[in-house]
C-alpha cells in the first residue's frame, strides 16, 4: 500500500456506539463482571504487547489508525475506474472475503436500488461464496447483457469455491471484451508475493492489492479486502475508518473498564457462557442488519469455536423471526442470551396513516412513526425475553452510516479478540475448517490426495 502521513481520524463525532449490559445483571453478578474487568484489561494489555496465541495475526489491531490518505486516495481511484466502466461488479471471495464488504454495503444501500435503471452506482453482486451450480449458472446469465467487472479476493488464489468461480467468470468477461479490455476490469486482492492469485496478477497485468499477512479473512473488512468494494458501491470508506479508528482509540488498554466497551462486552458474555448460556443470538430490529450478522457469525464462530468450547452464535432479524424462532427463543431451552443490535435513527421518517373505517384497529397509531412502533416492539420483546430467562445485552447504533459501522466493525473485532483470550484459545486461527477440504480433495480425486481418496472410499 502506497505510504503518506496517516489521515485525521481522531475527529471525535457527536455521538457513539453504546452498550447496555442492565438486563443480564439477573442471572450474573455484578461482582462477577468486575472480577472479570481485570482479566479483560490483561488480554487486552497482551493483544498489543502481541505475546499472546495467534500474534503472528495482530495486523488489524492498529490498521484504522495506520490507514494513510494516500492509501484510501488510490482505493477510491481504482473503484472509480470500475465504476466508470461497469455497470455490475462481481465481488469473487469466500467468508471474509466477501462478509465485511457485504455487510457494510446492505446496511448502507437503499433496498430496492438494485431494481433502479437509473441508478449510479454499480450493482454488486458475488462469487464464490457457493458452489452451487444453478447460482453460478444465473450469474452467468444475468451478467450476459450487463458490462461488468471483477474483484477476485483471495491470498492463495486455490481456494476452491472462488477460485472455480473465477476462472468461469474471467472465461466469460475476456470474451465479452475481449482479452485486453478484461485486464482493466479486473482486480486482485491477494498475497504480496505468492500464490497463484499473485502470480496470475503479475503475468496479466491486473492491478492488485495485498492482503497483509498478519490480517486474518475475518478481520479483513478494513483493508482493500472490504475497502474497494465498498467504494465502488458508491461509500465514503473515509468516514468508516474514521469511525473504526474512533473505536481503536476508545478501546485501547489504557482506557478504564467502566468506558471500555470491548472489555465490557468479552466479560460479560463469557459470564455468561460460564453460567451455561452456551449460545448468543445476534438479533437485529433492521432488516439491513441481515448481513453484518452473518458477518459477526464468522468473525465469532470461526475465532472461539475450538478445543471443544465456545459460545454458539446464531443471528435472527427481529421482528420477522419473532413469528418463528421468537416461540423458542421465549419458551425452548435456557441455553442462550441475546444481543441486540438497535439503529437509534432511521434515514427516513414513515408516519401511519388515518383510515376512516379503521377495520385494523391502527388507528390509535395515527401520525406516530413506523419507527415508534418498532422501537416498542424492541422494548416489548426485551422484556418478555428476560422475563422468560433469556438475557439481554444492547447495542445501540445512532444511525446506519460509514462512521458508525466502522466504530460496530472495530468493536466486535477487539471484543473478540479478548473474549477467545478470556475462553483459553486462539482467536486468530481456525484449524477445523481445513477437515472439508481434506475429505472434499480426496473425493474429487485432486492430485496429491490419492491415499485420502483411498482412505475414504474404504469409509463410504
Amino acid at each position: 500500500m502506497v505510504t503518506s502521513k496517516p489521515i485525521n481520524k481522531f475527529r471525535e463525532m457527536e455521538k457513539v456506539i453504546s452498550l447496555n449490559v442492565d438486563k443480564v445483571f439477573s442471572f450474573v453478578n455484578k461482582s462477577d463482571i468486575q472480577a472479570g474487568a481485570a482479566l479483560a484489561k490483561q488480554y487486552n494489555e497482551t493483544l498489543h504487547k502481541g505475546s499472546g496465541k495467534g500474534s503472528d495475526f495482530l495486523g488489524w489491531l492498529n490498521l484504522p489508525s495506520s490507514i494513510t490518505d494516500a492509501d484510501l486516495k488510490d482505493i477510491a481511484d481504482t473503484a472509480q475506474v470500475l465504476r466508470s466502466k461497469c455497470e455490475v461488479v462481481v465481488v469473487v471471495g469466500i467468508g471474509g472475503s466477501y462478509l465485511g464488504a457485504k455487510s457494510v454495503i446492505e446496511a448502507l444501500s437503499n433496498s430496492f436500488d438494485w431494481l433502479q435503471k437509473d441508478r449510479k452506482n454499480p450493482v454488486i453482486v458475488y462469487a464464490g461464496q457457493n458452489i452451487g451450480e444453478d447460482y453460478v449458472s444465473e450469474l452467468i446469465a444475468y451478467l450476459a447483457d450487463k458490462s461488468f467487472g471483477i474483484i477476485n479476493i483471495s491470498k492463495s488464489g486455490t481456494t476452491t469455491e472462488p477460485a472455480l468461480s473465477f476462472r468461469i467468470l474471467k472465461g466469460e468477461l475476456e470474451r465479452k471484451v475481449g482479452k485486453e479490455e478484461a485486464k482493466s476490469r479486473i482486480v486482485a486482492i491477494t498475497d504480496a508475493a505468492r500464490g497463484a492469485l499473485h502470480t496470475l496478477a503479475r503475468k496479466e497485468g491486473y492491478k492488485m492489492y495485498v492482503i497483509p499477512d498478519n490480517v486474518g479473512g475475518r478481520f479483513s473488512v478494513l483493508t482493500p479486502v472490504g475497502l474497494l468494494p465498498i467504494a465502488v458501491a458508491g461509500f465514503d470508506i473515509q468516514k468508516l475508518v474514521q469511525g473504526a479508528a474512533f473505536m481503536e482509540k476508545n478501546t485501547a488498554p489504557d482506557v478504564p473498564f467502566e468506558k471500555n466497551l470491548a472489555e465490557q462486552y468479552a466479560v460479560t458474555r463469557n459470564e455468561l457462557y460460564k453460567k451455561g448460556k452456551k449460545i448468543e443470538i445476534l438479533a437485529n430490529f433492521n432488516p439491513k442488519l441481515h448481513f453484518f450478522a452473518e458477518w459477526w457469525k464468522q468473525l465469532y464462530g470461526e475465532s472461539e469455536g475450538k478445543e471443544n468450547k465456545g459460545i454458539f452464535n446464531a443471528a435472527v432479524d427481529f421482528t420477522t423471526d419473532l413469528h418463528s424462532m421468537g416461540q423458542w427463543i421465549q419458551e425452548g431451552e435456557r441455553s442462550i442470551f441475546e444481543t441486540v443490535l438497535s439503529v437509534a435513527n432511521p434515514a427516513n421518517t414513515v408516519l401511519v396513516p388515518k383510515d376512516e373505517e379503521d377495520l385494523d384497529g391502527l388507528n390509535f397509531l395515527v401520525g406516530k412513526r413506523v419507527d415508534f412502533v418498532n422501537k416498542m416492539a424492541e422494548l416489548g420483546t426485551q422484556l418478555a425475553h428476560v422475563d422468560g430467562g433469556v438475557p439481554n445485552i444492547k447495542i445501540e447504533i445512532p444511525e446506519l452510516s460509514e462512521y458508525y459501522l466502522g466504530q460496530l466493525i472495530y468493536f466486535f473485532e477487539k471484543a473478540c479478540g479478548i473474549s477467545g483470550y478470556i475462553l483459553g484459545v486462539n482467536p486468530f486461527d481456525q484449524p477445523g475448517v481445513e477437515a472439508y477440504k481434506k475429505n472434499m480433495f480426496a473425493l474429487l480425486n485432486k492430485p496429491g490426495f490419492e491415499k485420502d481418496h483411498e482412505e475414504i472410499q474404504k469409509r463410504l
